[in-house]
């Protein structure tokens, strides 16, 4: 069966790193864009990031650009979330998604499978 999960999170200080990964299996990941959504407590699921099947061409939402690198290991099936300069409005849990298909897209619904998330906590 498909299965996604998600690994890396934890407790950073302000202005901290984290890399989060998204291990794949059950499917040719190469077939799939990835999406990278988070959502804080009693907050809205947010689109972060996303990567076409191809790796050609990644996209990132205003709150993280500049801080955060998706990319894409095909071979591996496996995604990573590279991010840095976090902040404590980065808390939340954090999501990977699978869309078949070429192109990406930050809107939650496109997506067909998820992971189980894993927790992202900036505090001092």
């Amino acid at each position: 069966q498909l299965q996604l999960v998600e690994s890396g999170g934890g407790l950073v200080q302000p202005g901290g790193s984290l890399r989060l990964s998204c291990a794949a299996s059950g499917f040719t990941l190469a077939d799939y864009a990835i999406g990278w959504f988070r959502q804080a407590p009693g907050k809205e699921r947010e689109g972060i990031s996303c990567i076409t099947n191809r790796g050609d061409i990644t996209t990132y939402a205003d709150s993280v650009k500049g801080r955060v690198t998706l990319c894409r290991d095909n071979a591996k099936n496996t995604a990573y979330l590279k991010m840095n300069s976090l902040k404590p409005e980065d808390t939340a849990v954090y999501y990977c998604a699978l869309d078949y298909g070429l192109s990406c897209n930050l809107v939650f619904y496109e997506y067909e499978y998820w992971g189980q998330g894993t927790q992202v906590t900036v505090s001092s």
